[in-house]
């Protein structure tokens, strides 16, 4: 058990009520967590009213065959990137006819890291209702292991925060 596990589960407990209250479906997309998001997701009881699919994309090739990510964008940015993560959110919204989904990629270590993407390296895409993403790269510190945790608790954090956006829009209309 990591101590990263309750702040986990208060983060998807907190997505799961405010996905409830908007009525909202919500997806993953993951390379890097291997389906982190989506476990911590249904760890949740009655998380299947809202979380329906995840995808693990953890080759290039099943980016593209099963979210649409274009292969020009792969040879060119790499998969720990800003193009590659917003294809893989928009291909798995889509894919699953969810409102929102997040998508990551990243370099979770111990090996496998460059100069310019060193180990803890992770981009993050959510894309929303209205059809934007929104992205973001981190840099983690700490094995591999912390390093997906942390990556799970920060893709969690921003659903939440994205979806209760959603949420106050809705109210001030």
């Amino acid at each position: 058990m990591s101590h990263y596990d309750p702040l986990i589960d208060s983060a998807a407990a907190r997505l799961g009520r405010v996905l409830d209250e908007l009525g909202f479906k919500v997806t993953t997309a993951e390379s890097c967590t291997g389906g982190g998001i989506a476990e911590a997701v249904t760890r949740i009881a009655g998380s299947s009213r809202w979380f329906e699919t995840g995808f693990v994309t953890y080759a290039n090739a099943s980016k593209s065959r099963w979210l649409g990510v274009e292969s020009s964008d792969l040879e060119a940015h790499g998969a720990v990137s800003e193009p590659v993560v917003q294809a893989m959110a928009k291909g798995a919204r889509d894919a699953a006819q969810a409102q929102m989904a997040v998508a990551v990629s990243g370099v979770a270590g111990p090996d496998g890291g460059s100069a310019d993407k060193p180990v803890g390296t992770v981009w993050f895409g959510w894309a929303l209702e209205d059809g934007s993403v929104v992205t973001e790269c981190k840099r983690f510190q700490g094995g591999r292991r912390e390093v997906r945790a942390q990556t799970v608790l920060h893709a969690l954090e921003r659903l939440v925060k994205e979806a209760q956006k959603q949420a106050a829009n809705r109210l001030s209309v």
